[in-house]
């Protein structure tokens, strides 16, 4: 993704021709599958006016479009970043009998529609009650590259509400194992887990924390945290079951990796919903 800040009246397309390296078809492609942003909002028209201190952004669709219920957060041609509601599964399982209720195929539906050859591939997941940042790759050898190297080359921060009062930050550190009924534990021969909070508010009852892990195990945040006896409020899975809590308090807030091609830096958000603030009032 490339940023450059305008220093006079200019149309767009003789902007690009001048500041961006590329061919006149390169130039219209990016334009017509609307790579191209000014001011965070997406321009097509080549004799857009061009202000000075106008901000163009090329190779990132920064305009939050919807898919039904999913909000996209970017794409291009090699990424596709959602921000994924609580209560839909990442990928179907077998236990899931409406396959088309998942996210892998409302988006694999999404970019067929543009090219019907287009594919997209599930790098990581999030739980059904999770919601947040969840990145998909668009093409195989990416996916591989990434899965390859995630703990090495992703930082995801999560917010949770939990039951009670907690520390005002901890790291906690366990082996976790799961069973034949895909229930993780903590046990002495499982593999390393370790997550780290910080508290950003607490009322009498609930804590809002920041969440930082440092690996990626299955229900790690979720157990963790149980271990503490700081179950995730809504977790029916790990915490206490309580009807006045409509969903599971939990929501990737941020993802950052190291594209193992260009080695930039990508950042994605999405911030969670005004329940969780509510919740500690």
């Amino acid at each position: 993704m490339d940023k450059f800040v305008v220093l006079k009246e200019e149309e767009l397309y003789s902007f690009l021709r001048n500041n961006y390296k590329g061919s006149k078809n390169n130039i219209k492609s990016l334009l017509t599958k609307e790579l191209v942003s000014v001011n965070e909002k997406i321009v097509t028209k080549y004799n857009y006016l061009l202000k000075p201190n106008d901000i163009v952004t090329i190779g990132a669709k920064k305009v939050l479009s919807n898919i039904g219920r999913v909000n996209i957060i970017y794409e291009d041609d090699n990424y596709l970043v959602v921000d994924k509601p609580s209560g839909m599964l990442t990928i179907s399982t077998e236990d899931d009998s409406n396959s088309t209720s998942n996210l892998y195929s409302i988006l694999s539906s999404y970019v067929k529609k543009k090219n019907s050859s287009a594919k997209v591939y599930v790098v990581h997941r999030l739980d059904k009650d999770t919601s947040g940042v969840l990145l998909f790759a668009k093409n195989e050898k990416l996916k591989d590259k990434l899965q390859d190297n995630w703990n090495d080359i992703a930082k995801r921060i999560y917010y949770a509400v939990v039951v009670g009062i907690t520390k005002d930050k901890e790291t906690l550190k366990s082996y976790l194992k799961e069973n034949d009924k895909l229930i993780t534990y903590a046990s002495k021969d499982g593999k390393l887990a370790i997550t780290s909070y910080e508290k950003v508010k607490n009322n009498d009852k609930y804590s809002l924390l920041k969440v930082d892990i440092k690996t990626g195990r299955r229900n790690q945040i979720r157990v963790q945290l149980k271990d503490i006896n700081h179950p995730i409020a809504g977790d029916t899975k790990y915490g206490i079951k309580d009807k006045t809590v409509k969903r599971m308090m939990l929501h990737a807030a941020c993802l950052e990796i190291i594209d193992p091609i260009t080695k930039k830096k990508l950042k994605f958000e999405a911030k969670y919903d005004k329940s969780f603030t509510k919740m500690v009032e």
